[in-house]
């Protein structure tokens, strides 16, 4: 598939705030600083950005936070839904913007209380105001409320079809928590976590564990992307995007397509791949190592599949003798995940993919020209490859 986003754009600034369970400002704060950090990762002063963008769920007004950091014109803004689906699809948004000509520099953000603000774990309540209420009053009555009873119904499903066990998701939860260990930034930083302490964790809604669930954090994380031209005259190596999309699948719901012919399978994310592969000319035996969004273990499983990294059905095998981790097939989540190190909604998991593709990572593979970097599932979501700039 000829399209003329193929490196046609760069990311050429990281920025992150601490990753706490109680920041003690606002989430305005929060946006502006890792917005702010981003801006002087690249080399660039805020005046040469003019484009933001951000997720709905997103309670910075983008002006304000322009206002904030000492941005001037905007000559772009704009916004994804689906939660964690956006988490590449904002990326996709700037590379557009950049590629065009609607903007110059755009900055992609995410800032949010998610540990002593609203909690994404608390689920579904009274204060629904978008159609989304019409599906979920189908599930409510059966207790169906929270993100994790929707995905465990899918996993449940997963593992009746295919032989999958609570200790091949814990292989998941393991070998990402050992980046973890060594990663400063993160909340598990210096804390191992073995199999035997994930089989006796208690369950969050059978067949997952605690574990096997990503944490509620407060933080925030930017990053700033720029045309590849731009990109070779910034202080920082720029990541290459060779391929982005975004996917809705056929009788989509928001986390609950509980009514689709097979429940075991992520049809947008294999929408997504094929775009992604096809845009970029790369296949899955280029991929040196994945930021796979962890909102959950199970779903790694089933991105690894969608990808092409291992069969349908296959997932559980694949995560088997250290494939994920450094020295192995795809070290994966190098930066802890949202599981270990912070769920800032997968937008860290964006900065992880740069710092891959620069050779910063606190677990840095010893090859490194191709990384995938996923958004959330259970959503329509989003995927990308990066690559170096020559």
């Amino acid at each position: 598939m000829s399209s003329p986003l193929k490196d046609a754009a760069a990311i050429v600034g990281i920025g992150a705030t601490p990753f706490t369970k109680n920041s003690g400002v606002s989430e305005l704060q929060l946006a502006s600083e890792c917005v702010a950090a981003a801006i002087a990762d690249a080399g660039l002063a805020p005046t040469d950005v003019d484009g933001l963008v951000t997720f709905s769920l997103d309670t910075n007004d983008e002006i304000e936070v322009a206002r904030a950091v000492g941005i001037g014109d905007l000559t772009f803004f704009s916004r994804i839904p689906y939660g964690g689906g956006a988490a590449i699809g904002i990326v996709h948004q700037a590379a557009m913007a950049v590629a065009t000509g609607s903007a110059r520099a755009v900055v992609a953000y995410r800032a949010l209380n998610g540990r002593s603000g609203q909690r994404y774990s608390q689920g579904v309540g009274g204060d629904i105001v978008t159609s989304d209420l019409i599906h979920w009053s189908w599930y409510m009555p059966s207790g169906l409320m929270t993100p994790t009873s929707w995905v465990a119904m899918f996993t449940q499903r997963y593992m009746h079809e295919y032989g999958a066990k609570s200790t091949d998701l814990a292989q998941v939860a393991v070998s990402t928590r050992k980046h973890a260990v060594n990663n400063p930034a993160a909340f598990f930083h210096g804390r191992p976590l073995t199999i035997e302490e994930h089989q006796a964790s208690r369950f969050i809604v059978e067949p997952l564990r605690l574990y096997d669930c990503c944490q509620e954090t407060d933080g925030g994380c930017a990053v700033v992307i720029t045309t590849p031209e731009r990109a070779r005259d910034l202080e920082q190596p720029g990541a290459l995007i060779r391929g982005v999309a975004q996917a809705s699948a056929a009788d989509q719901e928001q986390m609950t397509s509980f009514y689709r012919p097979s429940i075991a399978t992520l049809p947008e994310m294999d929408l997504v791949a094929r775009q992604v592969y096809a845009m970029s000319g790369l296949s899955p035996d280029d991929i040196d190592a994945a930021v796979i969004y962890d909102a959950f273990t199970s779903i790694v499983l089933w991105q690894l599949e969608a990808f092409g990294f291992c069969s349908v059905g296959e997932g559980k095998d694949f995560v088997q003798d250290g494939n994920l981790e450094v020295g192995g097939r795809l070290p994966t989540n190098t930066h802890g995940g949202q599981l270990s190190e912070a769920y800032i909604h997968g937008v860290n998991g964006i900065a992880e993919g740069v710092r891959l593709i620069r050779g910063t990572s606190t677990n840095q593979p010893a090859k490194n020209d191709h990384v995938l970097v996923t958004g959330g599932v259970g959503v329509p979501t989003s995927g990308m490859i990066l690559g170096k700039l020559d």
